[in-house]
């Protein structure tokens, strides 16, 4: 597959015992900044383009730092990040008494904050990187954040934001999102501040600011107007925390609870792992529900949302989310599974010339559920074989020999070579050295005989399909070639966290726009454009997808054919085997894993009304950018 870029990752956590507890117990002042490490280290396939790390003490002086913050950019940012802090740290930290740790002592903390970015809007730079902060001298009015999210309605958040006389000097999701929340933690100030001004002084009134504060209300007085998928995660200076999930439950978010730690990540198994706990220990946070401990380490849990119906995410199933999660790995060897049935048909159950294999590195578990029900099915196929052998009388060693005789044959012809990099190469040469990325394992396949069927995880732009993977199958010489994907066809963007963001990604895209024009149904795109700019006058709330249309004079098997047309189409790199391309239909994935039934990047259902109005707008785009007269013309 190519990459995508990945959902960003969070780790929360909270010391809910002295410091010097841990250090008794575990060794050191550091225990919850060793933590955080680990939990962000097992998160590092969801962020290769920023990493931040945030630490809140609540027992320092005035005229001392309350807040630590340390960023850093490229895939290397997390050891970037903790190097500089391990370079702030004393070396006899262990040996401090514990009042002068909890006051002087720069990232050793009660509230433990990390982040992993992968940019979806196309900003970068270390401005954009997470935790961000909102300063103020009052503890309780200072604010960290940071997030797994992607909002489809910025435009309405900022015109609310200006509208209550704020001026933000940066237009982006997260920018919004800080001076939102901000502004209602402001509100909740003030709303104390009234509450307890006329029965208590300076410091005490601050003092029962910062104990009362209530921070399901600020929520609830912002987040309704959020559309999109989200985790989003603060810190207060005063010791507050909260980490609040969208009502769909689109972005993952998992936490454990104990009297000495609260811990929040957006991955069931690296909790596991970085505190040696069986997975029944760990609790998914619900839809709409809210995280929150407050200044004294109480925990509680707060339905701030309505909600909705179940849309998580399934791409975050099928390739982000780490396999090492025992029910991500089930669900990844059905995907597998259910596709077996038909390429054994496919290929006429002839197995003994046909090679399975997939293409590294995170197709391999599919596989092994490909390969364990081809096993299965090609046992049901001999009983068949032998039951109608015996009821003819036609059944002997000879013939019995040969049937089970008949085996799976399994191979790893594709090895991917990470030493490979194609950035210094331009053009052609560049599309050649890219064909070299994978390595292939020669004598796997008898030439011009066998069939070769190879899995991956999903089949996007087709982009390392077309370069690399096809021609470097090809040097085999099979007869045929049939490539599978994991997950259905990509058709839409996906506008809550993942990279895809544009219609012209989208092989299938393409392919169907290829079979409109081939069959004479054009105007079938033309109509879809005027339908698209029709829905700008509607309602956000009351738009619906007019982009399905493209789709829906074809069904996926023309599509996927198509799609083999335009990848073995360049004639300057001739594919000779007969080529198939097969994807997973969508009842296979909802049947592989029914507790994910979001698809709206399959099916076009979006869970949310943004969804609908920014897939419009992403097809007019498109059609502007085809069309250079048209777009002149609106």
């Amino acid at each position: 597959m190519e990459p995508l870029k990945h959902e960003c990752g969070v780790a929360l956590i909270r010391l809910r015992r002295p410091l010097d507890y841990y250090r008794q117990k575990y060794g050191s002042y550091s225990y919850g900044l060793d933590k955080l490490y680990l939990l962000m280290e097992k998160q590092h396939n969801r962020g290769q383009e920023a990493a931040g790390v945030g630490v809140v003490k609540q027992y320092g002086p005035p005229g001392y730092e309350l807040i630590f913050r340390e960023r850093a950019l490229g895939k290397d940012a997390i050891p970037q990040i903790f190097e500089k802090i391990g370079q702030e740290i004393p070396e006899n930290l262990n040996e401090l008494p514990s009042a002068e740790v909890d006051a002087f002592v720069p990232f050793i903390g009660q509230i433990y904050m990390g982040h992993l970015r992968y940019s979806t809007t196309g900003r970068s730079g270390i401005k954009y990187a997470h935790p961000v902060l909102r300063r103020n001298n009052w503890r309780s009015r200072s604010l960290m954040l940071c997030g797994n999210f992607n909002m489809t309605n910025v435009g309405q958040m900022f015109d609310r934001v200006v509208a209550s006389g704020q001026h933000p000097r940066i237009y982006s999701d997260t920018n919004m999102l800080l001076e939102q929340l901000g502004f209602a933690l402001d509100k909740e100030n003030h709303r104390l501040y009234r509450q307890y001004r006329d029965i208590l002084a300076d410091p005490a009134l601050a003092q029962a600011i910062e104990d009362n504060l209530d921070l399901a209300g600020v929520l609830s007085g912002v987040a309704p107007e959020w559309d999109g998928g989200y985790v989003m995660c603060g810190a207060t200076g005063s010791g507050d925390m909260f980490a609040l999930r969208d009502p769909h439950g689109i972005r993952p978010a998992f936490y454990y609870c104990d009297d000495e730690i609260v811990v929040l990540a957006s991955e069931r198994p690296v909790i596991q792992t970085t505190f040696n706990l069986k997975a029944e220990c760990i609790k998914e946070l619900g839809f709409g529900e809210a995280l929150i401990v407050n200044k004294a380490g109480d925990v509680s849990l707060k339905q701030v949302l309505k909600r909705g119906d179940n849309r998580r995410c399934s791409f975050e199933r099928i390739y982000f989310s780490r396999g090492s999660d025992v029910d991500i790995y089930r669900e990844r060897k059905s995907l597998g599974a259910t596709l077996a049935d038909r390429l054994l048909d496919m290929v006429n159950y002839d197995v003994d010339h046909t090679v399975f294999s997939f293409i590294p590195n995170t197709a391999e578990v599919a596989f092994f559920g490909m390969m364990q029900q081809l096993e299965n099915l090609l046992d049901r196929h001999k009983l068949e074989q032998i039951k109608s052998m015996m009821a003819d009388e036609t059944l002997d060693e000879e013939r019995l020999t040969r049937i089970l005789a008949h085996r799976i044959r399994v191979e790893k012809v594709a090895i991917k070579d990470v030493k490979m990099r194609t950035f210094i190469a331009e053009g052609s040469s560049r599309n050649d050295m890219a064909a070299h990325v994978y390595d292939i394992t020669y004598g796997t396949v008898e030439a011009g005989v066998d069939t070769l069927v190879v899995i991956d995880d999903s089949i996007v732009r087709g982009t390392t399909l077309r370069q690399s993977i096809l021609r470097m199958l090809d040097r085999l010489s099979p007869r045929r070639i049939i490539v599978v994907s994991s997950s259905p066809q990509v058709r839409y963007p996906d506008y809550y966290g993942i990279d895809m963001s544009a219609m012209g990604q989208f092989i299938a895209f393409h392919a169907a726009i290829k079979l409109l024009r081939d069959t004479g149904r054009a105007d079938v795109i033309s109509d879809t454009y005027a339908k698209c700019l029709a829905q700008r006058q509607l309602p956000v709330e009351q738009r619906v997808n007019c982009v399905k249309d493209i789709y829906a004079p074809f069904d996926d098997d023309e599509i996927s054919q198509a799609i083999a047309d335009m990848l073995t189409s360049d004639a300057d790199y001739p594919i000779n085997a007969k080529v198939d391309i097969v994807y997973q239909s969508l009842d296979g994935l909802h049947h592989a894993m029914p507790d994910y039934p979001g698809d709206w990047y399959f099916s076009g259902d979006y869970p949310t009304p943004g969804g609908n109005a920014m897939v419009n707008e992403a097809f007019i785009d498109w059609y502007q950018n085809e069309n250079i007269d048209t777009a002149d013309a609106s």
